[in-house]
């Protein structure tokens, strides 16, 4: 069938090469504008034109909004039978979604209806789910509430982190996205709705989510030390300033009673133990405000951390 693909990071990537290699036809690839880099705030393309070029797919369409009727007739000049859509960011408007003859298909990198939302692998990994997997389903006008064609569950890595763990569903998820086109294509391929009463949301990440509250759970501080990788980082703030968390271990064992949370108890190794108001987080790695990620014994020796001393929550520079 003749697709027009929508997608922007990375993670799409995949799934682009995959229908590029396949039967179907990419008729156009869809993608958000060029965006500034971090440091030299020079515009770059985003990754998904980056490998449109390398393979040779084109046009690749960057609108700046999908709304409107100029905008869609745009789109679908291209004859789409199918909109495949990984990881776009924007929301596809209703008549988009309804104009071609298998309408929007999404490739959404949880086990729907657990995690439906902008940030689902972050927030399978900050739950502390045992299990993750992609899903293909039909869009509709609720944010990702149709009904699924196919799902694909892997087990969780015990030390997997997002940027892991999201490389691994786009992998995952590329093949799936083509047989779902086929079956489709082919006429044996049905939906399952979902069922609401068990669905969870996965919002958009913010900054606020990334600062350590001590006085809670060692093991949710952990998770989401993996959760928020790349952004957004998981701070606190020591004896110099913003320490960013880049690894840490949650323990069972409990400081001694009258101990205040983020207290610094003890090295451990090239770790380093810090009072919970539940359990005991072992940080192993970190990096200090305008330093170089060190371990945390070497934090400690570099005084950003002290013996005895209480780590703070974070409240901005």
């Amino acid at each position: 069938m003749n697709v027009l693909f929508f997608g922007t990071p990375a993670w799409a990537v995949p799934a682009l090469e995959a229908l590029a290699a396949s039967a179907h036809r990419v008729v156009a690839v869809v993608t958000a504008p060029d965006a500034p880099a971090r440091r030299t705030r020079q515009p770059l393309p985003p990754p998904v034109k980056q490998a449109a070029a390398r393979l040779g797919l084109g046009p690749v369409l960057q609108p700046a909004t999908l709304r409107g009727d100029a905008a869609r007739a745009e789109l679908l000049a291209f004859a789409p039978e199918a909109l495949a859509v990984v990881a776009y960011g924007r929301i596809l408007p209703g008549r988009l979604l309804d104009a071609p003859r298998w309408g929007g298909v999404n490739l959404h990198f949880s086990l729907l209806p657990r995690h439906r939302g902008a940030s689902p692998v972050q927030h399978t990994l900050w739950a502390g789910d045992a299990e993750a997997g992609v899903s293909t389903m039909c869009m509709e006008r609720g944010l990702d509430t149709g009904p699924v064609y196919l799902q694909c569950t892997v087990p969780v890595g015990p030390d997997e982190d997002a940027a892991a763990l999201g490389a691994r569903l786009a992998r995952l998820g590329a093949p799936l996205l083509v047989e779902t086109l086929d079956r489709l294509a082919a006429g044996t391929l049905g939906a399952q709705p979902q069922d609401p009463a068990t669905a969870s949301w996965a919002p958009p990440l913010s900054r606020e989510m990334g600062i350590v509250d001590w006085s809670g759970d060692a093991a949710e501080i952990a998770r989401r030390v993996r959760a928020f990788v790349p952004w957004p980082p998981v701070v606190t703030r020591g004896a110099k300033g913003t320490l960013r968390l880049l690894r840490a271990v949650a323990l069972e064992e409990t400081a001694p009673p009258g101990t205040a949370p983020g207290t610094v108890l003890r090295r451990a190794g090239d770790a380093v133990d810090v009072a919970c108001g539940r359990g005991t987080l072992r940080i192993v790695e970190l990096l200090p405000e305008n330093g170089r990620p060190m371990s945390a014994a070497a934090a400690l020796a570099g005084r950003h951390l002290e013996p005895g001393g209480r780590l703070e929550r974070w409240s901005g520079p």
